[in-house]
């Protein structure tokens, strides 16, 4: 009777290699950072009105600033796939590496897509007042209602890219791949976005509690920049 079947050693299964993944996250992460970082220095230099401007402003802004409003919304065009990628490739490390964290992570999933879709709309409107505005006709009802909903729809982006930041910040710290400091960055940032979002109504209007919201979405900039040199270092120092 033959023995080879008994003898032959079975291969062990190869390591899940997590190296590129762990790059590819992190080099979303601080490429969002630094998208949303650009377009709001562009909007800024440009002179974008705040939400509580008087509409001939507001129409005078677009009509003059069509350039620095393309440029704003070519790089949300960017980012935000890469927003969905980012919180998608978070979910896949943190299945590899067990599933801590996993119900964050899928919440994640779930409130950076809403935010996604909430952000899109924010930025569509945004380019219909620019196509449309004609400082020399004044603001009409149609331009005020487009404007209103525009400031709107961004003042329910705030909440969703609040629960975004906490998801994050505690999926990636219940797997091992940040630290205690940067999970109470996400927190913070998180905590302050949801706080504006009670308001919506307010911050739409030109509320000064929309700087709460921003306060919030600065701080989750940097645990997204600080994330995403951390698994950047990581996944060269795990190849």
């Amino acid at each position: 009777m033959s023995t080879t079947s008994s003898t032959v050693p079975v291969p062990a299964p190869a390591p899940t290699r997590t190296s590129g993944p762990s790059r590819l996250v992190g080099g979303a992460a601080i490429a969002v950072a630094v998208g949303i970082v650009t377009e709001n220095a562009v909007l800024a230099a440009a002179g974008a009105p705040g939400y509580d401007a008087p509409m001939g402003e507001v129409v005078a802004y677009y009509a003059a600033q069509r350039g620095p409003v393309a440029v704003a919304t070519g790089v949300v065009a960017l980012y935000l796939p890469l927003l969905l990628l980012l919180v998608t490739g978070l979910h896949g490390l943190v299945e590899r590496r067990g599933g801590a964290g996993a119900f964050w992570s899928r919440l994640a999933v779930a409130t950076g897509a809403s935010a996604v879709a909430v952000l899109v709309l924010v930025n569509v409107l945004q380019v219909g007042l620019a196509l449309s505005a004609d400082a020399s006709f004044g603001p009409s009802p149609a331009a005020e209602l487009v404007w209103r909903a525009h400031a709107a729809a961004f003042a329910l982006a705030l909440p969703m890219l609040g629960v975004t930041s906490v998801a994050t910040a505690l999926a990636a710290h219940a797997s091992g791949l940040t630290g205690s400091w940067q999970r109470g960055l996400g927190l913070a940032g998180g905590v302050l976005m949801l706080l504006a979002g009670l308001a919506t109504v307010a911050v739409a209007d030109g509320s000064p509690l929309l700087f709460v919201g921003l306060l919030g979405l600065v701080l989750w900039l940097g645990w997204l920049l600080a994330t995403g040199v951390r698994l950047l270092r990581w996944g060269g120092r795990s190849r």
